[in-house]
């Protein structure tokens, strides 16, 4: 089986992961507005329409690149664009990547759309494209998104120290760093099942 990841619709009953697209930039904006989006990501919030453009632009040359795959977040009930999420860090040879690059508008978290996403994702990664190893990670201080992430199964590995530096203001972030392998899935699968199927 041939380990690459590419461009690819993702649809369940909470939510559509279209590949994102400059269409996309007017809807990821407006998911955007509340500042506690932006509290623990790595780059400055978007101020216009224009610098989410330009944010997926950027996206797009890691997918051209080779090293991502991007997602609009819609949510199905009414079509609306909540967020974004991708593969990132995608190791061809070692059949391996990361999910990251995931927020969402602050109604749409801790909702099925979040959960839902993340298995669709996984689900696609190990059996469709063969995936040995997924990773997440999140800032460390982030309470709320490392338990998300140990809600759908994943495993805490440790932290990576002084792992980014933000730019715009100089926020060095220690990294907490979560792992699923291959025969880790179908136990996390029924598990997010049921949550699903609530």
């Amino acid at each position: 089986m041939k380990f690459d990841p590419q461009p690819i619709l993702l649809e369940g009953r909470h939510v559509r992961l279209e590949p994102l697209s400059l269409a996309h930039a007017e809807g990821l904006f407006r998911a955007s507005v509340d500042p506690v989006i932006w509290k623990y990501l790595a780059i400055e919030p978007f101020k216009t329409v224009a610098d989410a453009t330009a944010w997926i632009d950027e996206a797009l040359r890691g997918q051209a690149a080779g090293t991502d795959v991007p997602f609009a977040t819609v949510r199905k009930s009414d079509g609306v664009v909540v967020g974004t999420t991708r593969y990132l860090d995608i190791r061809r040879p070692h059949r391996g990547l990361e999910i990251g690059w995931t927020w969402m508008r602050p109604e749409a978290q801790r909702t099925g759309i979040n959960t839902e996403a993340k298995y669709l994702m996984l689900r696609h990664a190990f059996e469709q494209l063969g995936a040995l190893r997924i990773q997440l990670k999140t800032d460390a201080n982030n309470a709320q998104s490392r338990a998300a992430i140990l809600r759908i199964g994943c495993k805490f590995e440790g932290i990576i120290r002084k792992q980014m530096l933000r730019a715009f203001d100089g926020y060095q972030r220690d990294s907490a760093m979560f792992s699923m392998i291959d025969t880790e899935w179908p136990e996390a699968k029924l598990a997010l099942e049921a949550k699903l199927a609530r």
